[in-house]
């Protein structure tokens, strides 16, 4: 990656409402711990338009402490008197999949499932209109933003394409897929009833009753953060004594993963937004899951179980159990946050969420015009190879 962009502030008009400006400045890595900076971020959090674990800063802010590279990232935030309206950490970018092409993309990593930026509820297109300004002025050599894992089919990505339109912006949804998503108003028992076959609920219950034969079985919630070390020491212990292990996937097996996933589970439980969950035989784990809650939804993180008792299927019961928060009301969906393929979810969870990648034209009149075509053959490609 380049260096980080231009750090000096960017003026964009908001034409919603003339004589408002919107101030775009880049947040320096080092005040991010700042009580100010906290609060603001927090608050524009719980009032985004479409909700984001993987960008709120109790995971945004691990997660550049442990994967960004000095200047790597360049993290946006738009502000309107005072009030932050969106957040969104930006990267330079020379390889887009394997091509040498230099953009502009939303950051992530491989821990993050999600790349819809944090805006307020009902600035959607005053962002998308103040972002445009601010990569227009600093595209460097980027030809085109490109936004990863975007959720689809909602007001902030509709407003995106009316922005790009008005503006005659190339914008074009270059990849699209659906993933597992929960979203009913039944109860646990009744969702189960009418989503998995009487087949399944016999197999379900076979397997807890054989995972009975190994000891007293108990599933054990947790929505705040006592114990909360014990649970995660707990957690890479049985990720660890599995493939992962072997392979060095684990996230024990690097102190980057283990150091984010302790201090974004801890920063997470700590505000209740961690619902933590353990399938348990004699008080010994077998199966943990864990989720993060950001009302009106809940996102999936990571799950694990103990390969001993694989016979016994401890992850899918633990999917299963996991139904129930349906019976609290806690959240009105849930993403899974999981490969369009996943066989656990997809076969649990009747839902569908859409998902995709997005890229947009940036800059002046000839950079669009360099741009429009690689957007629409990459558009092509992802229509041919999804009708194959």
């Amino acid at each position: 990656m380049e260096a980080a962009l231009n750090m000096r502030e960017w003026e964009a008009s908001w034409t919603d409402r003339p004589g408002e400006a919107i101030r775009a400045t880049v947040l320096d890595p080092a005040n991010l711990s700042q009580p100010d900076i906290i609060a603001a971020w927090d608050e524009l959090a719980r009032h985004a338009s479409d909700p984001n674990p993987y960008y709120e800063s109790w995971f945004l802010t691990p997660s550049l402490v442990h994967f960004a590279q000095d200047g790597d990232v360049t993290l946006l935030c738009l502000e309107r008197d005072d009030a932050w309206i969106g957040l969104f950490p930006l990267a330079r970018c020379k390889d887009y999949y394997g091509k040498p092409i230099s953009h502009l993309s939303a950051w992530l990593h491989p821990n993050m499932f999600l790349g819809t930026p944090l805006v307020r509820r009902g600035m959607e297109i005053a962002f998308w209109q103040a972002l445009f300004d601010w990569t227009d002025a600093h595209a460097g050599t980027a030809l085109f933003l490109h936004l990863p894992e975007l959720s689809l089919d909602t007001p902030l990505a509709n407003s995106l394409g009316q922005v790009a339109q008005l503006q005659n912006r190339r914008c074009s949804i270059v990849e699209r897929y659906e993933r597992a998503c929960l979203d009913s108003d039944l109860a646990g028992d009744d969702y189960r009833r009418a989503h998995h076959s009487g087949r399944k609920r016999k197999g379900l219950r076979r397997r807890l009753s054989r995972l009975s034969e190994r000891g007293e079985v108990a599933f054990r919630w947790d929505h705040g953060d006592d114990g909360l070390d014990d649970w995660i020491d707990d957690f890479f212990r049985i990720e660890a004594s599995g493939w992962k292990g072997q392979s060095g996937s684990a996230l024990a097996c690097s102190p980057r993963t283990s150091g984010l996933f302790r201090e974004a589970v801890r920063g997470a439980a700590r505000r209740g937004r961690a619902t933590r969950l353990a399938l348990t035989v004699n008080d010994v784990p077998v199966a943990m899951l864990v989720n993060f809650l950001c009302p009106p939804a809940s996102f999936g993180f990571k799950t694990a179980y103990d390969e001993n008792f694989a016979a016994c299927s401890p992850g899918v019961l633990i999917e299963n159990e996991y139904l129930s928060e349906l019976d609290r009301n806690a959240f009105e969906w849930s993403d899974s946050c999981a490969a369009a393929d996943h066989p656990v979810m997809n076969s649990m969870w009747a839902e569908r969420r859409a998902i995709g990648k997005i890229s947009v034209a940036i800059g002046g009149r000839i950079r669009r015009a360099v741009a429009a075509p690689l957007i629409r053959f990459e558009t092509h490609r992802f229509k041919k190879g999804a009708s194959q």
